[in-house]
């Protein structure tokens, strides 16, 4: 159980984390393996992951004040129904690279508003001794979706190189459709106290002084760069597994084996933090992190890769939670949702400008050369941690 919540909304609410997050990581490669279909060149693939976040980067904060007055089980309909659209849209028309932009940024945009609404349950119910871990159940279940989303693509793909991506954007239609039933095993409340808390605060300069807060903006910088590397594997690992002749089958159990060892990194993350310390285990986490991407660019046999894909799994999935989990006990009650949502606007910034300026990279070295810079700019985001208490 998750604090307050009843065992059918835990349940609800674990499930729907790891169906949004099994459409995500279904629909993303398949539209990137679709822009390869359409021989779209090199730096398209890094415009294409940056739409993901452009939209949403608008609406994160916004969205975050709204969870907080008008609950979160709406905020999470609205979601699940608009991405239940952008699949359709996709299957229906997601032949030219505009739609799959025009898709992947209506993705983005279902996608900040279900993980919101998500988040600011666990935050508003777990007491403070149990955020960690409460949050690492909530990442776990999204790590679950990671997993299975890019194995539907191993079974749907196969043996050949490029798979049937019309049949996976009919695969994610159905996911979706089941997202939206889900929504509502969530109770549809939020505590009167909380409701009146959010209502004595009608101005916005929570969020900015929020981020004044001493080293909370190397934090942000922290969970935004790790989200966009997660993204930048995820768009161009299969363009890296094409440019060395692995099949889809292939690339999406690499895929599916970085998702499962970020779970098994959340599920322990509360007994590992108590005993680590947040700090200590994030600075861990990023060291991991940046040698995995670094060992990543250099040819290898497809076994050695699954290892490194292993490592680099559970470096990044300890990240997010940590995050999360320290914002969520600076917010005072009822401003939860809008703490998350600044964490969100933050990463979703990284979404934009990582992918974009790295994908420039992609056009002189190949999908090798992103591994080496996303390499270095994790390396980075550890001296920006120095002196960052956040324990």
């Amino acid at each position: 159980m998750i604090g307050e919540l009843g065992r059918r909304t835990t349940t609800s609410l674990l499930v729907h984390s790891a169906l949004i997050q099994a459409v995500t990581f279904l629909v993303r490669p398949a539209a990137t393996y679709r822009a390869l279909e359409l021989d779209v060149p090199g730096f398209a693939l890094g415009l294409l992951a940056a739409s993901y976040a452009v939209f949403p980067l608008l609406l994160a904060v916004p969205t975050g004040g709204l969870v907080d007055r008008l609950g979160e089980r709406r905020l999470m309909a609205i979601g699940s129904a608009v991405v239940l659209a952008c699949s359709a849209f996709l299957l229906l028309w997601g032949s030219s690279i505009v739609a799959l932009v025009i898709g992947t940024a209506l993705l983005g945009a279902g996608q900040l508003a279900c993980v919101v609404g998500q988040q600011a349950v666990v935050a508003n119910n777990a007491p403070p001794t149990r955020m960690d871990a409460a949050f690492g159940y909530l990442t776990f279940a999204a790590s679950l979706g990671q997993a299975l989303g890019p194995l539907a693509i191993s079974l749907v793909g196969g043996a050949s190189i490029r798979p049937d991506t019309q049949a996976i954007f009919f695969l994610s239609t159905c996911m979706s459709l089941a997202l939206f039933v889900t929504t509502f095993g969530v109770a549809a409340h939020v505590s009167g106290a909380k409701r009146k808390a959010v209502a004595g605060d009608g101005n916005t300069g929570n969020a900015l002084s929020l981020l004044r807060t001493p080293g909370v903006a190397r934090a942000l910088a922290t969970s935004a760069t790790v989200l966009a590397v997660v993204d930048l594997t995820m768009v161009y690992l299969p363009a890296l597994g094409s440019e060395r002749g692995l099949t889809a089958a292939t690339v999406g159990a690499m895929l599916t084996v970085r998702a499962v060892f970020s779970m098994v990194s959340r599920i322990l993350l509360g007994r590992v933090s108590r005993k680590l310390g947040r700090m200590r285990l994030l600075v861990l986490s990023l060291a991991l992190s940046t040698v995995a991407l670094a060992v990543a660019a250099i040819p290898m046999p497809a076994w050695l890769l699954f290892v490194v894909m292993a490592v680099l799994g559970l470096g990044l999935g300890i990240g997010q939670p940590l995050t999360m989990s320290w914002l969520s006990a600076q917010a005072p009650a009822g401003q939860r949702g809008r703490a998350l949502a600044l964490r969100l606007a933050g990463n979703r910034v990284g979404q934009v400008v990582l992918p974009s300026a790295i994908g420039v990279v992609a056009a002189g070295l190949g999908a090798g050369g992103v591994f080496l810079a996303s390499a270095a700019v994790v390396g980075g985001t550890m001296l920006l941690l120095r002196g960052v208490e956040l324990d």
